[in-house]
């Protein structure tokens, strides 16, 4: 007789066992799993997976642990795991969600006693890590898209400017789901230059050297959260951040690193922003035209904390909103 006849017929229903699906993070090192998990995999009578190249199974079967590669229906599941049994199953990358929906519409029909049914995360995305995914389909997209696989740096270069100004634009309309979306875009044009600079011959770098270099940047010129200097005031970071600056680069001129490309009242402010915190005294040129003016109004916005080229845009949006009331368009 055997121990499910004996629980039958002594009147105690059979242990139903347990189910326990094992979810794992691909941006996570295989076999960089959690205790549980490893406790759990240890302690199971099988252990299942029905992807055989999935990249956790060299990592749990040099642990010891016996791994099936299985594919069972929800049923055969059920039925493994009576007489108290527990059956593990390593989820695919998708999490086999129609395992899981079909163990859902078994437990739901009442027909069946079903064993206890658990997630165990066996590892967790760490704050950024969808930013792997985005390195990983950027590399695929620049190998087999055949617009993507044939753009440059300099193509490139106009999108960069029209993706930071729609930003922009999201950030004035306060509108969170177009700010979300303009930073992915922004996002995109970084990821982007990197996979591209990695093919250059002469002087490669991917995104890593990318993040590395402005890491160390941040760290160099935070000495008072990262070393030693201490700032309670923004007025004392700012003096910390320029004076490593200035070490950093060992500019001759204020001028230096100044975009000339940039819009004319941004340039306008920058210049003078780089003369009134050197310490220079530079009267402002005096000319006839439009422009001399544009500058000094520039200039003392840029003296009072207000950015020009926000408070022209900010003017000029308002000046659209008057020509559709005109037009009869507002709204």
């Amino acid at each position: 007789m055997n121990a499910t006849t004996a629980d039958t017929t002594s009147g105690t229903a059979p242990d139903p066992g347990r189910i326990v699906l094992l979810t794992t993070s691909h941006r996570v090192a295989p076999g960089l799993l959690s205790w549980p998990a490893w406790q759990v995999l240890r302690g199971a009578d099988r252990v299942l997976c029905a992807d055989g190249a999935h990249p956790q199974l060299p990592y749990l079967r040099e642990a010891g642990i016996r791994v099936d590669e299985a594919a069972p229906t929800a049923e055969e599941l059920v039925a493994a795991c009576a007489g108290g049994h527990t059956v593990v199953v390593v989820a695919t990358g998708e999490g086999d969600p129609a395992l899981t929906d079909r163990l859902a519409r078994l437990a739901g029909s009442g027909r069946v006693r079903m064993p206890d049914l658990e997630l165990l995360p066996a590892s967790y995305d760490l704050p950024g890590a969808r930013l792997l995914d985005l390195v990983q389909v950027m590399d695929r997209i620049r190998a087999e898209c055949p617009w993507s696989s044939r753009r440059t740096h300099e193509g490139l270069a106009k999108y960069a400017i029209e993706e930071a100004y729609e930003l922009v634009e999201a950030i004035e309309d306060g509108d969170r789901e177009e700010l979300r979306e303009e930073l992915g875009d922004v996002l995109l044009q970084v990821v982007f230059h990197a996979r591209i600079a990695e093919e250059d011959p002469d002087a490669p770098f991917s995104v890593d050297d990318v993040a590395g270099t402005i890491v160390d940047k941040l760290i160099h010129r935070h000495p008072h959260v990262f070393g030693d200097e201490t700032a309670s005031t923004p007025e004392e970071v700012r003096e910390h951040w320029l004076r490593t600056k200035a070490a950093e680069k060992r500019r001759t001129s204020v001028t230096e690193g100044v975009p000339l490309g940039q819009p004319g009242l941004a340039l306008a402010a920058k210049l003078a922003s780089r003369v009134r915190t050197a310490g220079l005294r530079v009267p402002l040129p005096s000319g006839e035209g439009v422009g001399y003016e544009l500058l000094a109004l520039a200039a003392r916005a840029e003296a009072e904390g207000t950015d020009p080229e926000a408070a022209l845009r900010a003017a000029a949006r308002a000046y659209r909103d008057a020509i559709r009331e005109a037009e009869g368009t507002g709204g």
